[in-house]
């Protein structure tokens, strides 16, 4: 029986003392950064490689070429051959965005058992876990930018731009993905009105479904004109690997290009060069280089009338993601609640579509190409009336169905 009761000089393992936040949120900074480069600098290799099987240059090029994309994916822009490219390749930024988000996430949840504890927080002790983990989160993705543009430097490369995107995407990606992570936006949220919370949902989900279906109607054009995407490739003269090489060039810019349909379903439409006009009510293009995405573009001439009812695409988008959102907080939310959460949503799904078409324009090349993009202004008045007025008309025939059910029950 002696045996079995517990010995005077024996204590139980003291727990492992967490590791520092500071360590943490830095080397989270330096994954999320060092992630995609990474990925870059291996394709550039293999591009490098496929081009002439490594008869010219050295393996050093193709890496600079993917570390100059992952800078240009942050805005800083390159020259080539005396010329300016200042498009930003989205997809890789897309993908960059989705990295730091990742990362953030799993940094906030390390650092989630930091900081003060319940009852001193309730003592008046203030918890600083989230903005240290934020700022050293930063501070570890900006040393990799400036590391990587000064080893691949050139010219046109602009590090300062680099370090604004890179905190634009630590402060709109990282910042919420460690408050989440590490437990503390779920206190945050609760003192937020349910009418804000339920407006910052139909915003998401009408920005994510006006994206997609801006996206699948330029997958529809490009598979329309798919021929003459094949004609562009083939009088590059590429060789199989080449042509693979080219079309993950092409695949970076896709989302640009989903974000000037989206213009161009909202009406002001788009410029691919100077004095041309992408828009419903008119099509004005000059010479164009040899770019297979740009097949999706329709020609020189006036736009038939049945092309005005692409118009109605994205109040009806807006309509449908409202209603879809608010649907799972019907029973919380009374019809004014539910009407102001979706056109203020809406509204605020404008505005965000409008900034990110805004990033999807700019210089893309000599002469006529030095200016592609979208009139932002108009864009954005557009945007915010068809998507405010359509998350709007989703709500009050949400309420008129749920007042024919309550009807129909009696």
């Amino acid at each position: 029986m002696t045996s079995l009761l517990a010995r005077p000089d024996r204590t139980d393992p003291a727990p492992a003392a967490p590791r520092p936040l500071v360590l943490i949120a830095t080397a989270g900074g330096v994954l999320a950064a060092l992630g995609p480069v990474t990925v870059l600098l291996a394709i550039g290799v293999v591009g490098w490689f496929l081009s002439d099987a490594g008869a010219h240059g050295a393996p050093r090029d193709g890496m600079r070429t993917g570390a100059l994309a992952w800078l240009a994916a942050h805005g800083s822009g390159i020259v080539v051959q005396g010329a300016t490219v200042s498009v930003v390749p989205l997809g890789v930024s897309a993908l960059c965005a989705w990295t730091v988000w990742r990362v953030a996430r799993r940094v906030g949840e390390a650092v989630s058992g930091h900081g003060p504890d319940a009852h001193s927080i309730a003592d008046g002790e203030r918890d600083w876990t989230v903005p240290m983990s934020i700022g050293f989160f930063f501070t570890g993705y900006a040393v990799v930018v400036v590391v990587v543009a000064a080893l691949a430097a050139g010219p046109g490369v602009s590090t300062g731009r680099v370090l604004q995107w890179s905190l634009g995407l630590t402060a709109l990606l990282a910042a919420p993905a460690i408050a989440a992570g590490s437990g503390r936006a779920a206190g945050w949220l609760g003192a937020v009105p349910l009418t804000v919370r339920a407006a910052l949902q139909v915003a998401r989900s009408v920005l994510v479904t006006l994206l997609l279906v801006s996206g699948l109607v330029y997958l529809v054009a490009l598979l329309l004109g798919f021929g003459d995407a094949a004609t562009m490739t083939a009088r590059l003269h590429p060789s199989p690997a080449e042509a693979g090489m080219y079309a993950v060039v092409n695949a970076a810019f896709v989302p640009n290009a989903a974000l000037f349909t989206g213009s161009y379903l909202l009406g002001p439409g788009f410029a691919v060069g100077v004095d041309t006009i992408v828009s419903p009510g008119a099509v004005v293009l000059g010479p164009l280089p040899l770019f297979p995405l740009l097949a999706a573009l329709p020609g020189n001439a006036t736009p038939g009338a049945w092309v005005g009812v692409l118009l109605a695409v994205p109040p009806l988008a807006s309509a449908v993601a409202a209603a879809r959102s608010l649907r799972l907080r019907e029973r919380v939310l009374a019809w004014d609640q539910t009407t102001l959460a979706a056109c203020s949503g809406g509204i605020l799904a404008g505005v965000a579509f409008a900034a990110l078409a805004a990033l999807a324009g700019g210089a893309a090349g000599p002469g006529r190409m030095r200016l592609t993009g979208v009139p932002v202004g108009e864009v954005l008045v557009h945007a915010v009336t068809a998507c405010g007025l359509g998350a709007l008309a989703g709500a009050i025939g949400l309420l008129v169905w749920r007042w024919a059910r309550r009807r129909g029950g009696r």
